[in-house]
């Protein structure tokens, strides 16, 4: 196997679409060789722990509601080309999505990673969950089969914050300035929303170079 290291953020929507493009060239080609491990970035590191109306965080961010609007437009096109129904609309706060990094790494340990990650994005883009509170998170960690009461023990403490806080810096330090951001065997990097079509060239090439390594 090949790892596929992915440094996403579930508030991203270029995360959201960037998966569904990579999950649709895996779906086609079901013998790929990629191992998937997802790891932190933050959006917003500085979020406030509550977070913010997300309609005052966007204008704030993008200079008021015309160039909030302006700067989601293609995103908009881009996750309809993608097959996804983002109700933008229904997403009422921006969150601080460390917890959200806490429940993905705690599901990698458990190999239901990207059950989790489909859950947050589904859950905060589809669905207008509210992925910045513990027990909206508890309820998607439980739906994706981890263990409830686990996760009420470990939300009620600081169990590994910092150690995601730690690997965010790091992925900055290494040059990581946004995400999705996609590394294969440690040594290519891939940045943003890839299509299938790019992705199914690359899952061919790896596959032929292991065929190669192996004869």
């Amino acid at each position: 196997m090949v790892k596929l290291d992915i440094l996403s953020d579930p508030i991203c929507p270029w995360c959201y679409i960037g998966k569904a493009h990579l999950f649709r060239a895996l779906q086609r080609h079901p013998e790929h060789p990629f191992a998937i491990e997802w790891h932190p970035f933050q959006l917003n590191p500085d979020m406030p722990p509550e977070g913010m109306d997300r309609r005052a965080y966007l204008e704030a961010k993008f200079g008021g509601q015309e160039g909030a609007v302006q700067a989601y437009v293609p995103v908009v096109e881009a996750a309809s080309e993608a097959g996804l129904e983002i109700n933008f609309e229904g997403i009422a706060r921006a969150p601080n999505s460390l917890d959200a990094h806490r429940l993905i790494h705690w599901a990698g340990l458990e190999q239901k990673q990207t059950a989790v990650v489909q859950a947050l994005f589904e859950g905060y883009f589809e669905k207008g969950r509210d992925i910045g509170d513990t027990a909206t998170l508890v309820e998607i960690g439980a739906e994706c089969g981890l263990d409830r009461d686990m996760l009420l023990r470990l939300f009620a403490s600081d169990a590994d914050a910092e150690d995601i806080r730690a690997r965010d810096a790091h992925a900055r330090e290494r040059g990581v300035t946004g995400v999705p951001t996609f590394v294969l065997a440690n040594q290519h990097v891939l940045r943003g929303a890839q299509p299938p079509e790019l992705w199914g060239q690359v899952i061919e090439e790896v596959a032929a170079q292991l065929k190669a390594q192996a004869e």
